[in-house]
């Protein structure tokens, strides 16, 4: 079993250094004994978890070099940290998922899981995307923060103190993606509200996405049997006979 501590000595390697045997007798610390021990005590503790060795090992360094401040604890999994933290309890929780994707279950519920047990102690999403449906999905989870690996480690320092603080960091390019899809959706409702109530504009423009009548009731909280409906009364206005042309004609209404 793997782990990886980075940055200072520990406190135990501190307390010996502060008490230096000299002929049978312990000398008094100097100044900077004192100094060192305080450094220790005042840093954070952050667990990063990550089951790449050498990745996790070098991130954790990286971040150390970038804010002394850090105590980074590298470890591979939770379950490796609990054997091994001795009543430590972290200040915040960094998961590296890599290349892997959120939106898949078992991604999901290892934030979700974490959260739940570090409910007291923020847990952040490092990942390779800053995809905004990723994003989404991580802080859906239980995340308090979301960091791209496309910045740079400053910037993910900065994210692990806004996240201890208590804010929750995003990536810019996902708040940009966010309003660019809430314009977006808004002006496609508004430009096909002359023709259909508000809730059939809300279907149509689903339709024109393409998305299948259960999906549809479950985004607008309506039943398949309503969304059926909704439908139908937007084929009659159109005139179409079926999905493929009123998505065809919308298309054609909004270009």
């Amino acid at each position: 079993m793997e782990h990886a501590k980075i940055g200072q000595s520990s406190s135990s390697n501190n307390l010996h250094g502060l008490m230096k045997a000299s002929g049978g007798a312990l000398a008094a610390p100097s100044p900077e004994d004192w100094d060192e021990a305080r450094d220790e005590t005042d840093r954070e503790l952050v667990l990063l978890i990550d089951p790449r060795v050498l990745d996790r090992e070098c991130l954790a360094r990286s971040l150390e070099t970038q804010n002394p401040s850090l105590d980074i604890f590298a470890v591979g999994s939770s379950d490796e940290w609990h054997k091994i933290a001795g009543g430590r309890h972290p200040k915040a929780v960094l998961l590296i998922v890599g290349s892997r994707k959120i939106t898949e279950q078992g991604i999901c519920n290892e934030i979700h899981d974490l959260a739940e047990e570090f409910e007291e102690q923020p847990v952040i999403v490092i990942a390779d995307t800053d995809d905004l449906g990723q994003i989404l999905k991580a802080l859906e989870a239980g995340a308090k923060g979301y960091i791209p690996s496309n910045v740079g480690v400053d910037v993910a320092a900065e994210a692990i103190l806004l996240a201890r603080a208590g804010g929750v960091f995003v990536p810019a390019s996902g708040v940009l993606a966010m309003r660019d899809v809430i314009n977006s959706n808004s002006s496609r409702v508004v430009g096909l509200g002359n023709l259909f109530t508000a809730r059939e504009a809300e279907v149509a423009e689903a339709l024109r996405r393409g998305k299948a009548n259960k999906i549809i009731a479950y985004e607008l909280q309506l039943c398949e049997s309503t969304v059926k409906v909704h439908i139908r009364n937007i084929m009659k206005k159109l005139n179409a006979t079926n999905r493929t042309e009123v998505a065809y004609k919308i298309r054609e209404m909004q270009s």
